[in-house]
C-alpha cells in the first residue's frame, strides 16, 4: 500500500503536466551560502497616492481645536489649571467650581497638557463655543449631537448647551416638521338643557348669513337668517332666544369681531353668562356649532333647486 505522503504528492502533481527524468546523485550539487544570497533589486518609488490618506491629512488642517490649543487654554483657565494640578499632585480642599471635576476625580487623567475624562477631552470654556458650532455644523438633532460629543469631548452642562444650540438654530426651526396634532379634549357633559350654548355664523349662502345656535345637551339647533352680522344684531337675536329658552350658563363662540367686541362682552357680563372663545385658527374647539353649520349648508345645497323660501 502506497504511503500517505506519496499519495498527497501524486494528488498535488495531478494538477500539472510534467515529465519525470532520472538524474544520478553524483550530478547533484550541494547548496551553499552564496546560492542563498538575495538577488539585487531596485526599489521602484511608489508614486500612487492613497485617496483616504489625502482626505485624513486635509482634515487635520481644519480641525476646530488642536491638542496644543486645548493644553494652552487649560493652563490659562483658572478652574482647569487648579484641577490639572490636583490630578497631578493629588486632591486636597475643594474650591468653588470644582464640584463637577471633584465628583469625577477617580476618572480624570492628564495627557500632553490636556485633561481627559475617560477617553473624552475636557474642553476649556474659551473653546466650548467653537466645539458647539462644529457639532451642529451639519444641523444634527439633539440626540445625534449628544451621541457625537460623548465620544470625544466633555465639560460641565454640555448637554444643556447642546439642547440650546439645537433649539435656537434658525435654519433648523424653519425646516423642521410641524408638530403632531394634540388629541382634542372633549367638553364636559352638560346636566341640563340650555346649560352651554355654542354659536357661530355660517354663510353667506344665497346672499344672507345665518346665525347657528346649538344646545350642547339636547343638540337642538336654532338657525336665524341675518342681514347684518354686527354685535348689536347678534345681541338682539340672542336676547330673543334667551327670553324663550332661558339664560345659559356658558356661551361658546369663535373669535369673530362681533363676538369679541366690548358691546357683546358687556351683554354677556350683564346677564351673568360665561363667554368662552375658541383657540385662534382652531375651529375644532367650537366643533358643535361648526358641524351644525356644515349640516345646515349641506341641506340648503340639496334643496337649492326647490322653489320654497329658505324660511320654510
Amino acid at each position: 500500500m502506497t504511503a500517505a505522503r506519496l499519495q498527497r504528492y501524486a494528488l498535488f502533481l495531478a494538477g500539472f503536466e510534467y515529465d519525470i527524468e532520472y538524474k544520478n546523485t553524483k550530478e547533484h550539487c550541494n547548496a551553499n551560502g552564496l546560492s542563498r544570497l538575495p538577488l539585487p533589486m531596485t526599489e521602484k518609488e511608489d508614486t500612487a497616492v492613497d485617496a483616504a490618506e489625502v482626505f485624513h491629512a486635509t482634515q487635520l488642517n481644519i480641525l476646530p481645536v488642536t491638542s496644543e490649543s486645548v493644553a494652552k487654554e487649560t493652563n490659562r483657565d483658572p478652574i482647569l489649571a487648579r484641577v490639572y494640578d490636583s490630578i497631578v499632585k493629588g486632591w486636597s480642599a475643594r474650591f468653588e467650581g470644582d464640584k463637577p471635576y471633584h465628583d469625577r476625580q477617580s476618572e480624570l487623567t492628564v495627557h500632553q497638557g490636556c485633561i481627559l475624562w475617560g477617553m473624552r477631552v475636557v474642553i476649556p470654556s474659551k473653546l466650548q463655543e467653537r466645539i458647539l458650532r462644529e457639532l451642529h455644523d451639519s444641523h444634527l438633532g439633539i440626540v445625534k449631537m449628544k451621541a457625537l460629543s460623548r465620544s470625544y469631548v466633555w465639560w460641565p452642562n454640555i448637554n444643556q448647551q447642546l439642547e440650546n444650540v439645537a433649539k435656537t438654530c434658525s435654519s433648523c426651526l424653519q425646516n423642521q416638521k410641524m408638530p403632531s396634532k394634540v388629541s382634542l379634549h372633549p367638553w364636559e357633559w352638560t346636566t341640563s338643557p340650555w346649560q352651554r350654548v355654542h354659536i357661530d355664523y355660517a354663510g353667506p349662502f344665497t346672499d344672507p348669513m345665518f346665525l347657528v345656535v346649538v344646545d350642547a345637551h339636547s343638540k337642538w339647533p336654532e338657525v336665524i337668517p341675518m342681514k347684518s352680522t354686527t354685535a348689536a344684531k347678534t345681541i338682539e337675536v340672542l336676547r330673543n332666544l334667551f327670553a324663550r329658552f332661558g339664560i345659559p350658563e356658558q356661551v361658546v363662540s369663535d373669535n369673530g369681531p362681533q363676538f369679541v367686541s366690548e358691546e357683546f362682552r358687556s351683554f354677556m357680563k350683564s346677564n351673568g353668562v360665561k363667554h368662552i372663545t375658541s383657540a385662534p385658527y382652531h375651529p375644532a374647539t367650537n366643533g358643535l356649532a361648526e358641524r351644525s353649520g356644515q349640516t345646515f349648508k349641506q341641506a340648503l345645497r340639496s334643496m337649492e333647486e326647490s322653489s320654497k323660501p329658505i324660511q320654510e
